[in-house]
């Protein structure tokens, strides 16, 4: 709202100043800024109200050292973070921008989800909380509204230079939305590009580092391009939102690991928003550009700062729990981020603890089912699923471990961003 503000301020009234909002460093370090304000000082009278009412988590009998003080601790805080992501990005973004609303629904969404989730926990005293297949349900929802949008929007679209005796389209289901239009390298040299609708993401380490959804649906025969290819895409949006918002929600097991992992693939994400979204840094770069892309660095720095704010109060030892409507969301936002910046076959590396925790259930359940046919007895690989829990019952205290995990998320992002030139 306020880059409308300050726009027409300085477009009519010359108000000196206002042009520093067109600066999009300015408007996310503003959106980092106050969504910490918010997780920080207004969280903690959103702590205080669900103390007063009693708001607090049931913790399952699960043979875990210090669970016993954990029983009370008042739970719902996503809602903390859902505020201090939306407040921010609604004040500093400019919200006509396809991705920022894209962004906003994928918050809301998943948010609404894992409150009626700890609603039916909390005041139904249903330990089970809301049946799976609705939350299911729901994250298959978002993942059509995303890849619908991702899809077919005229607005989302990638940069393509124009080079002689090169075909600027690359199969039939690609279109030519605007251009060209010509831009001066560093050295004085003129290029022209257009802008293409096409499902385009970015394949990591290989220098050929683009990737064509419309090409895999080549493998049915070119007649068929233009019918399958929206239908891969959609599924296989709808399989990594799920993936990724059920890998949030299983990380978040101990104190401050699911938001301090968020935070941390957040911001190797919005350093892709940012270079992939700049016209300069993506040409410097050899990557993908991606036009309006850089607004949503906006929202991602309200993210990070509201996983870090929330930290504060988060971290061991918690006094307050987001909830699955804070675990959801976050993973939510993490996978459908990944996928706009059309990064989405980083996914295992940048949520790489998101995935070993996912499949450490996965495993455990599967080894157990299998040896219970085969033996008569269920036998377990790990001590307990997810991996956290694991090593919590080897001894270590929960503090080393989300300090590991950290360290190792850390790694995976450093990773993940040297695939901008190592390819």
């Amino acid at each position: 709202m306020l880059y409308y503000l300050f726009t027409y301020l300085r477009e009519n009234f010359g108000l000196f100043g206002a042009g520093v909002f067109y600066y999009i460093t300015f408007r996310t370090a503003m959106a980092i800024i106050l969504s910490l304000i918010i997780t920080t000082v207004l969280g903690k009278g959103l702590i205080n109200y669900l103390q007063r009412k009693q708001i607090g988590e049931t913790v399952r009998d699960l043979g875990l050292a210090g669970e016993n003080q954990k029983r009370g601790t008042p739970t719902m805080g996503g809602i903390i973070i859902i505020a201090g992501i939306l407040i921010p990005t609604l004040i500093f973004a400019r919200i006509e921008n396809v991705y920022i609303i894209l962004m906003i629904v994928s918050t809301i969404w998943l948010g609404l989800v894992g409150f009626i989730d700890d609603y039916i926990k909390v005041f139904k005293k249903n330990k089970e909380g809301l049946a799976g297949r609705f939350k299911i349900l729901g994250q298959v929802g978002l993942g059509i509204i995303v890849g619908l949008t991702m899809y077919y929007n005229e607005n989302v679209v990638v940069s393509r230079e124009v080079r002689a005796g090169q075909e600027t389209l690359y199969n039939p289901a690609e279109k030519i939305v605007s251009g060209p239009v010509t831009r001066k390298d560093e050295n004085g040299k003129i290029h022209e590009y257009v802008r293409i609708k096409s499902a385009t993401t970015t394949i990591p380490f290989l220098k050929t580092h683009e990737m064509s959804y419309e090409g895999i649906a080549e493998w049915f025969g070119q007649g068929a391009v233009k019918t399958v290819t929206p239908i891969i895409y959609i599924l296989f949006v709808i399989f990594i939102i799920t993936a990724v918002s059920n890998g949030a929600n299983i990380t978040d097991g101990i104190d401050g690991l699911a938001t301090g992992v968020s935070a941390i693939a957040g911001i190797c994400l919005g350093i892709f928003a940012y270079v992939s979204g700049n016209y300069i840094f993506a040409n410097y770069l050899g990557i993908m550009h991606i036009p309006n892309l850089g607004e949503l660095s906006i929202f991602i720095g309200a993210f990070v700062g509201s996983c870090v704010g929330f930290l504060w109060y988060n971290a061991y030892p918690a006094q307050v729990f987001m909830g699955d409507t804070g675990s959801l969301a976050l993973g939510g936002i993490i996978a459908s981020l990944a996928i706009i910046v059309r990064k989405e076959l980083l996914i295992p590396i940048i949520c790489g603890i998101f995935l070993v925790e996912l499949l450490s259930v996965m495993i455990q359940v599967t080894y157990f089912k299998h040896t219970k046919r085969k033996y008569g007895e269920g036998r377990r690989i790990f001590l307990m699923s997810p991996l956290h829990h694991h090593y919590q019952k080897l001894g270590y205290h929960e503090s080393k471990i989300v300090t590991r995990f950290f360290i190792i998320g850390i790694v995976l992002a450093i990773t993940s961003i040297v695939t901008l030139k190592l390819r």
